[in-house]
Parts: C-alpha cells; sequence; structure tokens
C-alpha cells in the first residue's frame, strides 16, 4: 500500500476544464465591451486632440486645411501655405483606435467648418455600436 501514488483522474481534469470554459464564456463578453468602449473613447479623445490643432492651425493661416491638403499640414511642412507656423502636430496621426484613418472635410456639413470622422470598427459608413460613426461635433 505504500507504493499508491495521488494523482488527479482525467475525469477530474475535464471537470475543471469545463468549469473555467464556462466562467471565462461568462466573463470574455463583458471584459470584450469594455475594450470597445475604450476605443471608442480614445478615437474620441485623438479626434478632440486633433480638432484643436486644426483650430492653432487657422489661428496662424487665417483659414482651417482644404480637404486636398487634409491633415497633414499639421505635421509636414508647406512652405506654399502663408503663415504657416507648424509643424502643428510631432508626428503623423497613423489613425484611429482600429488604426483606420481619419476622414476630414472641408467645408463641413451642417454649417460645421470642417468634418472630422471615424467609421468605427468596420471601417464604413454608417453602422451601430462599436461599428457607428464617431464625429467631432457629436
Amino acid at each position: 500500500m505504500k507504493n499508491k501514488k495521488s494523482a488527479f483522474t482525467l475525469i477530474e481534469l475535464l471537470v475543471v476544464i469545463v468549469i473555467i470554459a464556462l466562467l471565462s464564456s461568462l466573463v470574455g463578453p463583458k471584459l470584450f465591451g469594455k475594450l470597445d468602449n475604450a476605443k471608442i473613447e480614445t478615437t474620441k479623445t485623438q479626434m478632440e486632440m486633433l480638432s484643436t490643432t486644426l483650430d492653432s492651425f487657422r489661428l496662424d493661416v487665417g483659414r482651417y486645411p482644404s480637404t486636398e491638403e487634409g491633415l497633414k499640414v499639421l505635421w509636414a511642412k508647406s512652405s506654399e501655405i502663408k503663415g504657416w507656423n507648424g509643424a502643428y502636430l510631432p508626428k503623423k496621426i497613423k489613425g484611429d483606435a482600429w488604426k483606420n484613418q481619419f476622414i476630414y472635410k472641408n467645408p463641413g456639413a451642417d454649417g460645421n467648418p470642417y468634418d472630422l470622422l471615424s467609421y468605427g470598427s468596420d471601417g464604413v459608413v454608417g453602422g451601430e455600436k462599436n461599428k457607428a460613426d464617431i464625429s467631432i461635433w457629436e
């Protein structure tokens, strides 16, 4: 009887694995919901920073960048723009929290001086929840 080893049986290990899987199926979706909200808030914060930078550009140049100039004039010097006193951003903006490019249009819709948009996680116009478009004016 002294040679008897104590160990977990295969059944006991399977029961533990099933319990862990059930718990993770309950907790996982809640955590991913937090991740989506964090990306939305990060994108909104980035857009607010870009809006402030666009206002600085306007103060120096007297206008907002054209659609053709886009956001790149905020970090890339342009000798053609009279009054340009940048760089307004230290480096190029790589995109929103989902790595999609921001959409910039001048003039904007609804009487806004410009539109600054993110198309959300799916990167296309429209959508709901985390796929919804995010506008600086909302």
